[in-house]
């Protein structure tokens, strides 16, 4: 197997800069907000009320993150206090767009994902008795 780099990235190999993408892509949090600021620019506060289960703390960490990666884009506006708003960029865009069918599929094959689920915990349990 190559090597990975920047003008030669394979992503099965353990130095590829790739694999932090993947990360990105693979991270529920970072998903979610981005299908969320696909359609209109959103609120840190609004985008904390509509995505259950996330912290404060992890919803900042995952924005920084995505801005950093040139997936969304951070906006101040000058208000007391501050307001801050995000929204999709070019490039989130085509990752929301890959991975919005990942999205639909989780959704269309909840049901079939969880029955699997239960028939392998069954079998487990029933091998160790």
């Amino acid at each position: 197997m190559k090597a990975a780099n920047s003008k030669n990235p394979n992503a099965y190999s353990a130095d590829c800069p790739t694999r932090q993408i993947l990360d990105r892509v693979g991270d529920k949090w970072a998903v979610l907000i981005l299908l969320l600021v696909r359609d209109e620019p959103m609120r840190f506060n609004a985008l904390r009320r509509t995505i259950e289960g996330i912290s404060q703390k992890m919803l900042s960490q995952v924005l920084k993150s995505l801005e950093r990666d040139g997936l969304i884009r951070r906006r101040a506006i000058a208000t007391v206090p501050v307001t801050v708003e995000y929204s999709i960029t070019p490039l989130g865009t085509t990752l929301a767009g890959a991975v919005d069918p990942l999205r639909e599929w989780a959704e269309n094959n909840l049901k079939e994902v969880l029955n699997a689920q239960r028939r392998y915990d069954t079998a487990r349990k029933d091998m160790a008795a």
